[in-house]
């Protein structure tokens, strides 16, 4: 039988640097632009301060902004390349070692991997979590004095040490819940922090909304629902308004306490809802359990979305059916169900359930133990000193019985 080769694969980012090039071409195309750009400020600035500040010194302000805005953008992508060789230098384990761009993530098969490498930032572990499965991930912060690297426990003189435990099977991992939303059609879509059902325009989004036993068609901004990850980023902004509006109206409501990341559930939350004669206020917010499933109907012709961790431009549409189309363009009519001659498309619905994924932790090796030092030889005893005569003993007393202040 087949066994498959260990394999590491390193997941980057392109910096702001890269970004530049690739947009323009050249760095140098880069550099002249960005220097239009400031050029354009400049000679705004100096409009406005023309009486208080010469000309050539406004545009000598903007030149050094500008050289120290590139010399971020450089320094900053020297950081990054030179964690990049280090790390691909180091983790040379006798195994293949593939690197790709973010790009390509969502059509890379991790399937044949042992650990991913995950370079930096907070937004790239956990849109690759999303893809991985139980693959264990190694997040590195390639450059710790710019990124705060919440979810980049290693720095890459670590790494080697988790990625060699996590191919030898002894990596210490966590656990984390992913949110899983998976439509009629078949589409199905992975969120680390969360999901957002509703509208894509500033519009109110109509569905049918189903918890437990319990259904009713709200009129709101969308749905939130977040894993333990994400139960302190946008779903936590809900909350503190809750908790506000309520303490402006004079009651007193406790704030919801975030979960941890492996626990098995989620959080969902009904964005501000509106209460109409067709739209109901019932169903607020809730807990999804492992064993339960909340489903949403769309009932939004065009312009319903679903995007998980704020990327909009990876949505799966969530529309309800669509009036169907005779053959002449001018003869449009609503499907009924009289109708014999065609058959609706069936409305979106959407079920969310959890999935798990693993995140490896840094763990610190532990210390030997110190060798156990030579007991001391005892001391001599010291011989007994003489008794000293002992002192008569001495009474205070008031010399004036008659006065009562005393001293203490």
């Amino acid at each position: 039988m087949y066994q498959r080769q260990p394999s590491i694969v390193i997941v980057t980012r392109p910096t702001r640097l890269e970004g530049l090039r690739k947009r323009w071409g050249t760095l140098g195309q880069a550099k002249f632009l960005l220097h239009a750009a400031r050029q354009i400020d400049s000679e705004s600035e100096t409009m406005q301060f023309l009486s208080s500040a010469p000309r050539s010194k406004t545009k000598a302000v903007a030149a050094a902004t500008e050289q120290a805005e590139f010399a971020e953008y450089s320094d900053e992508d020297s950081v990054y390349q030179h964690a990049m060789e280090e790390l691909e230098a180091n983790l040379q384990f006798g195994c293949p070692v593939k690197t790709i761009d973010r790009a390509y993530v969502p059509n890379y098969d991790f399937g044949l991997a042992s650990v991913v490498v995950v370079v930096g930032q907070d937004g790239l572990v956990a849109n690759v979590a999303k893809y991985v499965g139980d693959v264990p991930i190694v997040a590195v912060n390639p450059d710790p004095q710019r990124i705060d690297g919440i979810l980049l426990p290693f720095r890459t003189t670590q790494a080697v040490l988790a990625v060699k435990a996590a191919l030898s099977g002894t990596a210490r991992t966590k656990n984390v819940t992913l949110a899983e939303a998976t439509l009629n059609d078949g589409q199905r879509l992975l969120a680390f922090n969360d999901f957002f059902i509703g509208a894509a325009t500033h519009i109110s989004a109509r569905y049918v909304l189903t918890a437990g036993r319990r259904s009713e068609p709200p009129s709101s901004s969308g749905v939130l629902v977040c894993t333990g990850a994400g139960s302190t980023g946008w779903i936590s902004s809900v909350f503190n308004m809750t908790a506000g509006l309520a303490r402006f109206l004079g009651s007193d409501v406790p704030t919801a306490r975030p979960i941890a990341w492996d626990d098995r559930q989620l959080l969902w939350a009904v964005r501000e809802p509106f209460q109409s004669r067709t739209s109901k206020i019932g169903l607020i917010a809730g807990r999804l359990e492992e064993s339960n499933e909340l489903v949403i109907e769309s009932l939004m012709p065009e312009h319903g979305v679903i995007f998980s961790d704020g990327i909009e431009a990876d949505f799966l549409p969530f529309t309800s059916a669509r009036s169907y189309e005779s053959e002449s363009a001018n003869n449009k009519r609503d499907w009924s169900a009289h109708d014999q001659a065609c058959t609706p498309p069936p409305r979106s619905k959407l079920r969310l359930e959890c999935q798990y994924s693993r995140l490896s932790l840094p763990s610190l090796p532990s210390l030997p133990s110190l060798p156990s030092l030579p007991s001391l030889p005892s001391l001599p005893s010291l011989p007994s000193f003489p008794s000293f005569p002992s002192f008569p003993s001495l009474s205070v007393h008031d010399a004036d019985p008659g006065n009562n202040n005393r001293l203490c």
